[in-house]
């Protein structure tokens, strides 16, 4: 169920997330960089990046990744993906393993 917040709470449970975000990169020893923006760029072994960004208009988590684009947004209790439904974390565990 998609749940619509006031622009502040937005802003804070999306900062949040992408702190988590940063967080466990930082623990798996990933490469990655805050650029303009407030835009989380991982750069990849393989020599891909996988680019994070709030979209504040759409109160969403846009990933892209060589696999494709991803909007994720908060449901209540996560933030899920807006076609599949994986949750935005485990999203980039899968896409950005240690």
């Amino acid at each position: 169920m998609e749940m619509t917040v006031d622009e502040r709470e937005y802003q804070q449970l999306a900062d949040a997330a992408l702190a988590k975000i940063e967080a466990r990169l930082e623990t798996a020893d990933v490469d990655f960089e805050i650029v303009a923006g407030g835009i989380l760029r991982i750069d990849l072994d393989d020599g891909s990046q996988i680019i994070v960004n709030k979209q504040s208009a759409a109160q969403e988590i846009w990933v892209a990744a060589r696999s494709g684009g991803f909007h994720y947004r908060w449901n209540g209790g996560a933030w899920l993906d807006t076609r599949g439904g994986e949750e935005l974390h485990a999203a980039i565990a899968r896409l950005a393993p240690p």
